[in-house]
């Protein structure tokens, strides 16, 4: 009987042991996420967000595909919706918003969206587009400043997080993920879309869209920088979001249109959805101190315990 307590209790700290919360890198909110380079690259383009045929014409051609594929995985999460505000009483947070390109179709879909950028005047040129619009004024805030800086004030706020185009511009992606998940609520929705790191992702998105094309300016991405799905996702999977989905996407520069494929090997988009507490299995027995005390006594004073508890 003694020795069947001994393995039981063997059993129960084994079980206790075998649980293990996720393991995350710690991290400062002085530490930043913002390269000062990239800043003075979007600084200089502030003005020209909202010209369709400009600069950021795939951003804007773009929302045929990113705006839906939010709108669509929110509303699996709910029972029901508004019609014409289907989004109505969910709060997004929009990072590196720029011009405020797909915070407004957001909001329009009547969800409350906080976008952040940490360019003044793209936060400028965002609120002055706004402005044309009165049903986006109680709906859109918008503030100059970056994610870390927001994290304390806004722990567990949103249903979901959205960076779309950003990840391949921070200078640290785990810190950068960090900061969503604290964000998010338990089980809110992270979305984002971003750009390979391949030979094809540097031919293609650096040589021809930069340099050769000139589809978005020169300087705009550092091949570096790019993030392969399996990379995002094992960041996002060591911070306690599981990846629901990972997608391809395809940019026609001859008819500005972008589609979806199953070829990530360009840019491509993930929607990961953050795990909500879940408490340590309960132990088969108590684990008593006293018994435990007991057995160590045995077993330095009988050796003989050690080949009995094996069999």
């Amino acid at each position: 009987m003694k020795l069947q307590s001994y393995r039981m209790t063997f059993a129960s700290m084994n079980k206790m042991k075998s649980y293990r919360y996720p393991v995350t890198r710690p991290y400062s909110t002085s530490q930043t996420t913002v390269d000062s380079n990239e800043v003075k690259t979007f600084r200089a383009l502030a003005h020209k967000w909202w010209d369709e045929q400009g600069a950021y014409a795939p951003l804007h051609s773009m929302n045929d595909l990113r705006v839906p594929f939010i709108r669509d995985n929110l509303l699996k999460t709910v029972a029901d919706h508004q019609p014409g505000k289907p989004l109505s009483g969910m709060k997004i947070l929009d990072v590196g918003c720029g011009g405020g390109l797909l915070t407004e179709p957001l909001g329009r879909l009547g969800a409350s969206v906080i976008g952040i950028d940490p360019v003044d005047e793209n936060i400028k040129t965002a609120q002055h587009h706004k402005s044309f619009d009165p049903v986006l004024a109680k709906r859109i805030e918008y503030r100059a400043c970056s994610l870390e800086e927001i994290v304390e004030e806004t722990v567990e706020t949103f249903d979901a997080i959205v960076a779309s185009e950003v990840v391949e511009h921070v200078v640290d992606l785990e810190t950068f993920i960090q900061c969503c998940c604290r964000v998010l609520k338990p089980g809110g929705s992270l979305f984002i879309t971003t750009i390979n790191k391949t030979q094809l992702s540097y031919a293609l998105g650096i040589i021809f869209a930069e340099q050769i094309a000139g589809l978005v300016p020169k300087g705009t991405h550092t091949w570096e920088k790019f993030v392969s799905p399996e990379k995002l996702e094992s960041i996002l999977e060591s911070n306690g979001l599981s990846v629901q989905t990972v997608t391809g996407m395809l940019y026609n520069p001859f008819s500005g249109f972008w589609h979806w494929s199953e070829n990530t090997s360009l840019n491509y988009a993930a929607h990961a959805v953050k795990s909500k507490v879940e408490e340590p299995p309960a132990p088969a027995e108590p684990v008593l101190n006293e018994e435990t005390e007991e057995l160590r006594a045995n077993i330095s004073a009988n050796p003989g315990v050690h080949e009995e508890l094996k069999k």
